[in-house]
């Protein structure tokens, strides 16, 4: 894939990774058990991508990232992500995710009610699962409606979204007993 470059990048939980084009973020990697599968994972998501030094605008999208891993207030919503490959379900799940403030969480459902349509929660979880910008689009932060944590497709799975609920002190999460 031409034109798409990736940078890791240290975090409090661990090496993450973020890939970028011309029109903007095309994906970020959280942490995986180690740099090397961390790196991996972007290749396989990008072959013949090229690891360079990220650009301004990058770097502002890594440090605010940082910041969020490490507990500080961090407004992640100015990122600028690139959506074209993304299926337009999709997008439209991916932007009321995205408007979820931190310590803050929906359920599968809220966001399916909130697209008109309140049996599409699986197609929500779904969404969220193949959700390319996770902590930028903040899918940690739905959870299933029956009080439970539900899945989390990223590396680390539940283990990796119960921590970021915890790292920006999610009070419903908190309220449903997860951090018990």
């Amino acid at each position: 894939m031409t034109g798409i470059r990736y940078a890791l990048f240290a975090t409090a939980i661990g090496q993450a990774a973020i890939a970028w084009g011309e029109h903007g973020v095309m994906a970020v990697q959280i942490p995986a058990a180690s740099e090397s599968q961390t790196r991996m994972r972007v290749l396989r998501m990008f072959p013949g991508v090229s690891e360079e030094s990220p650009p301004a605008a990058v770097q502002s999208a890594i440090d605010r990232i940082t910041d969020l891993l490490d507990g500080k207030p961090a407004d992640l919503s100015s990122i600028v992500i690139d959506t074209a490959q993304v299926p337009e379900f999709h997008r439209r799940v991916y932007a009321i995710a995205r408007g979820i403030p931190p310590g803050h969480t929906l359920t599968y459902g809220e966001i399916a009610e909130r697209l008109g349509d309140p049996a599409a929660a699986r197609a929500v979880g779904k969404a969220l699962g193949e959700n390319p910008f996770p902590i930028v689009i903040p899918c940690h932060r739905v959870l299933a409606a029956n009080g439970k944590l539900g899945g989390f497709s990223a590396p680390g799975g539940t283990a990796t979204k119960l921590k970021l609920l915890r790292i920006e002190g999610a009070e419903a999460a908190a309220q449903l007993g997860l951090f018990d």
